[in-house]
Parts: C-alpha cells; structure tokens; sequence
C-alpha cells in the first residue's frame, strides 16, 4: 500500500511549484490539525493576499513584555511561527490564516529588539547571542502555557527554532527550518567561507564597524539599508513599498540597533555574550543534532543558501523523521514569498 509521505512525493504536493500549479483546482476539505493519517493539502493563497493580523497582544516572559499576533482556535494545537531579519511578524501574515483555518494556535512573536516587544528593565544587556533569544521563546511558551508546539521559522527565526528543538526536544513537537541546521558554532564561524558566500554577508562585517553601528541608528540609513538587502535576497519576489514598509515599522523600536548589532558581532565574536549563557553555548558547539521530526527547506534564489539542494550538507544533524524540499524561484523570505508551501510543511511535519 502506498503511504502519504510515498504518495506526496510521487505528486509533488508539497514543492511550491506543484502547491501553486493547483490553484486552478477545488480545494480539498479542510481537516483538523489534530486528525492523525494523511496531512490534509491546503488551498493556495496568493501572496500578500494578507496584510495585517489581528489587534496585537502582549505577555510578560522572562525579560521581556513580547509582541505577539495570534491566529486559530485558542485551544488547538501550537505553532510557533519565528521571524528572521530583516523581517517581522508580516513575514507569516499569510502563513498564519492557512493554518488556523486548519485549527492551529498560531502565535508569531516579535523577537527582541523589533516592533512591540520591549525589555522590561533598562539595565538588561541588550543581547542578542543565540541561547537569550532561544529563552526568549521558552519564556513565551512557558507564559502562554504551552507545553509543546511545532516550531517554524526562518534565518533568525530558524536558528532558534533549531536550538530549542536541539536543547528541549520536550518542548518541540516538530520543526520546519529554512536553510536546515543553523545553529552558530562561534570557532568554527572565525573561518572563511567561500568569496561568493563572504560578498552576501557584507552587512555582517559592516555592522562589524562604528560606520556600520552609526548607519543603523539613523532612520533613514536604516530604511535604505533594509530595502536593500529585501531586494538583492528575494531577487524574484514582486513586493510593493506597502508590503516593505509595514514590516519596516518594527524597526523603530527602541533596541532595534542594539540587537541587530550585537547578534552579527557576537557571531564573528567581536562581542561577548553574557557568561549565564555559556553553560548552553557550549552544548550548542558541539553541534546536537535534532530528533524531533524535521522538514527542512531551501529557497533556490536565496544567496545564502549555497548551493540550494537535497540539503545532504545538513542531513545527519537530523536524526528523526525527515523531509526535505527545495522552492524553485523562491528568495530568502520563503514563508512570504511561498506562503501556501511554508503552512503545507508546517501541517506535513505534524503528520510525519
């Protein structure tokens, strides 16, 4: 008998490709995202079909006061939809209708330093290593009360999401990570990458200098710079000033630079971490792998994404069920980009 995971794969259901090829098809019956067996296909949605979410909400979790949009039922099943830079919530606003159309909980948090979310004390060391802001999201759960959710992000948002699948496999049910294992390895960051892969890092070593910390303090600067990197990392994607400058409001906040600054610093450990930190740093060095069930996700237009593929340079860090797909035309901000095939995985992964 074939299985669903045979049968996809067969059909191509869950490339971008195939998902937006079927647009001029019924869509299937939705099905509750706690029904076991075959993943339901959802229906295709234009993106920037969506442009705004519900009004906000706001929780107090360990250091900080989150901002947080919120979609779905309040008692379905979580899925925690983490944002990348420069980027913010907008990047699921058409993410989080698919799946709360499926019965999903879907909470998508500003990370620190962007839109509302905000220290609650003026004396916390604006740090933005990797375990803080993979805390920041335990935080998040443990003041919702969620206990275990599917985890789905992209560049910040997947590094994260990596680590608590890698750390408190007990609070990840399953895992959708754009660009696989990103989990930062601060000696093995000190070595070269290839000239290609250095050249679509500049801003990374331009935040390294006091240019770079002074451009990102000016509003304007600031605005430009994002701009940029939005069009050279998406080449393919369409987007109109509204769509930019919606995600563009959450720069403003008051940490913004802080944050942005310390987290590429940190990386090319030009900045000190904060030693409470270091007990999880050194576990993430070693490089864990993740067992929970996994689908991971290249964008083929992504310059960081070197070579897009099978994701075989990443796959033995993933010891659980696993799938993986490449999105053919698709730039860096995949789940706004590619919003149906970014949910489809989201529901996939639940079902492996």
């Amino acid at each position: 008998m074939i299985n669903r995971r045979t049968f996809g794969k067969a059909m191509g259901l869950a490339t971008g490709a195939t998902v937006a090829s079927l647009a001029g098809l019924p869509a299937f019956p939705a099905t509750s995202a706690t029904t076991r067996g075959a993943a339901p296909t959802l229906p295709p949605v234009t993106p920037g079909a969506h442009t705004s979410f519900a009004p906000l909400k706001q929780v107090k979790a360990g250091l900080l006061d989150i901002g947080y949009a919120e979609a779905g039922p309040a008692r379905g099943p979580v899925v925690i939809c983490l944002h990348g830079w420069p980027y913010d919530i907008h990047s699921f606003v058409d993410v989080a209708p698919l799946l709360a159309a499926q019965g999903y909980r879907v909470i998508v948090p500003y990370l620190r330093g962007h839109g509302t979310t905000r220290f609650l004390s003026s004396k916390t060391f604006r740090n933005a290593q990797q375990s803080a802001i993979a805390l920041d999201i335990i935080a998040l759960m443990d003041a919702l009360k969620i206990d275990k959710a599917v985890l789905a992000g992209f560049d910040w948002g997947s590094r994260t999401a990596d680590i608590i699948a890698a750390l408190w496999p007990q609070r990840c049910k399953a895992l959708v990570s754009v660009s696989g294992y990103l989990i930062t390895n601060l000696e093995a960051n000190l070595e070269p990458l290839p000239p290609k892969a250095e050249y679509a890092w500049w801003y990374q070593y331009y935040f390294a200098t006091e240019r770079g910390r002074k451009a990102m303090e000016n509003k304007d600067k600031r605005h430009d710079l994002t701009r940029l990197i939005w069009d050279t990392v998406s080449p393919t994607w369409n987007f109109d000033d509204a769509t930019f400058e919606r995600t563009a409001a959450a720069f403003d906040n008051p940490d913004y630079t802080a944050i942005v600054i310390h987290n590429y610093r940190w990386r090319l450990s030009l900045a000190d971490g904060e030693r409470r930190y270091d007990g999880l740093e050194k576990r993430l060095a070693a490089r864990p792998v993740i067992t929970v069930p996994t689908i991971t996700l290249d964008a083929e237009r992504d310059p960081f994404t070197a070579p897009p593929g099978d994701g075989s340079s990443y796959r033995t860090m993933f010891t659980g069920p696993y799938e993986h797909h490449t999105l053919k035309g698709i730039g860096h901000n995949l789940p706004q980009e590619a919003p149906t095939a970014f949910a489809q995985a989201v529901v996939d992964v639940d079902h492996l």
